[in-house]
């Protein structure tokens, strides 16, 4: 999405993928060109560097800030804080997700998630979950993709299993009973593990779908990756609730979606799963199958509108 001339939008995509999918998924939903910065981080970016500044960056990711500069500039993670605001020095607004460390009056919006419990501010837009890229347009296109996926028997339900975030991999024991738990009442399970999920519990889960239809796409597996195929097809969706990421995916759906535990989660993931199941947009697992009405979330395409309607996309950078 990115063409030869110079966008007016720039997005500051971290090396982690979900921290850089809060922000690409905003910029997506603008629907104009955008230029994707890359972010790769120096010894520097260890410190909580409290100025705006290019410090934290390796010399090769300092070497790809160049004129003319953005009008607008989408971030998300307290590292890319202060290359955002060096970046605001040079006449560009500001939208970052999550908390910057620093500065947070300086941002021109700051997109914060209801379970980080955000002070009121005229600049901090609180939302459920995350920002992310699975929108409307692609959720259609996946269903189009993947429409081999209508031959599963129903109820189709779609098993996101992630890890703990700073971990070794999920106990296998852990991620054959919520596997098992699903099959019990899936017509078939469409399957698919995380980064994090590790290949001793992949084979617990392989193990609980043994003779039940499913798909089971591991980490690693050739593409392509039917994850938002599988979002697409399925009737509910169970996601672990140690991802902020799947999770507000998940709730790009219209069906049910339930949260399994997998233990030794701390408060935030806790806060999390609170706030979605209090919004109603969520259950517990142990609420499963028991269907109930709840609405598509889109807090990407909320975010994009709430741009729009404070004119930050108006004038153009410092030349």
């Amino acid at each position: 999405m990115t063409p030869p001339e110079s966008p007016r939008i720039w997005v500051l995509a971290d090396p982690r993928a979900g921290t850089a999918a809060q922000a690409l998924g905003i910029a997506e939903r603008l629907g104009e060109p955008f230029r994707r910065v890359d972010l790769a981080w120096g010894k520097l970016a260890r410190l909580p560097l409290p100025f705006a500044s290019l410090a934290g960056l390796t010399p090769e990711a300092r070497a790809a800030f160049a004129p003319p500069w953005p009008a607008l500039v989408i971030s998300a993670g307290r590292r890319s804080a202060p290359v955002a605001l060096w970046l605001q020095q040079r006449g560009a607004r500001l939208v970052h997700c999550m908390r910057p460390g620093f500065g947070a009056g300086r941002f021109d919006l700051l997109v914060i998630g209801r379970h980080d419990a955000p002070k009121e501010a005229p600049n901090i837009l609180p939302i459920l979950g995350a920002a992310h890229r699975i929108s409307p347009e692609k959720l259609a296109a996946a269903r189009a993709e993947f429409v081999v996926l209508e031959a599963l028997p129903s109820p189709r339900v779609a098993l996101l299993m992630g890890g703990p975030p700073r971990a070794e991999g999920m106990d296998p024991n852990v991620a054959g009973a919520i596997t098992t738990k699903v099959a019990g009442f899936a017509g078939s399970v469409l399957a698919t593990a995380s980064r994090r999920t590790g290949s001793p519990a992949e084979e617990a889960m392989a193990a609980a779908l043994a003779g039940h239809p499913h798909l089971l796409f591991r980490w690693g597996d050739a593409p392509p990756n039917p994850y938002a195929g599988f979002l697409a097809w399925a009737d509910q969706v169970v996601v672990t609730r140690d991802s902020v990421s799947m999770l507000s995916e998940a709730l790009a759906t219209s069906g049910p979606v339930f949260i399994a535990d997998p233990g030794g989660l701390g408060p935030r993931h806790k806060r999390l799963a609170e706030s979605l199941i209090a919004a109603g947009q969520a259950r517990d697992l142990a609420a499963a199958p028991a269907p109930f009405p709840r609405a598509p979330l889109d807090e990407s395409g909320r975010i994009a509108a709430e741009i729009r309607r404070r004119g930050l996309l108006g004038g153009t950078g410092l030349s």
